[in-house]
């Protein structure tokens, strides 16, 4: 739950928040639970539903857009995503926008379809897609910068 968790929160304190908001609606809605499907899933669904109402929040506070960012032209190979650790792509994920990251994360990880983000986050499909699109862009330029500064520090150059 907390891997979810953080996934979609900007830091470790808000994946935090965000798990503690789960785990106060899982104990109050447990009695509700009836032992049909999987435990884990009901879980899932909760903490993913948590941290979408405290995204709904944070982005009702706020006033101003995310930057788009720089775009990219290079190619992240295959190699370059299996040399990264876990850690290291979940931080580049988190380091995302807000609105990247919470479309990155519906489409990429949850495969919810562009119509249904948009219902889910309250914005127009067009705009799920193009914030997707530069998501992956940002995510592909900074995984490109790693594993430059990486071969740099090896080789020496």
């Amino acid at each position: 739950m907390r891997g979810v968790a953080l996934r979609y929160a900007s830091c470790e304190e808000v994946a935090d928040d965000i798990l503690q908001d789960t785990f106060i609606k899982v104990f109050e809605q447990l009695k509700n639970y009836e032992d049909q499907g999987n435990l884990g899933g009901w879980l899932y669904r909760i903490t993913v539903n948590t941290a979408l109402q405290a995204y709904r929040k944070q982005k009702s506070r706020n006033t101003h857009h995310d930057a788009y960012g720089q775009e990219n032209t290079g190619y992240v190979s295959n190699e370059s995503l299996e040399n990264m650790k876990m850690d290291d792509l979940l931080q580049l994920i988190q380091e995302l926008p807000e609105g990247f990251r919470m479309v990155f994360n519906l489409r990429a990880i949850e495969g919810y379809s562009h119509k249904e983000i948009g219902e889910m986050l309250d914005i127009n499909e067009g705009t799920s897609k193009s914030q997707y699109a530069r998501a992956k862009k940002q995510l592909q330029a900074r995984i490109i910068a790693e594993e430059n500064e990486l071969k740099a520090r090896i080789y020496g150059s």
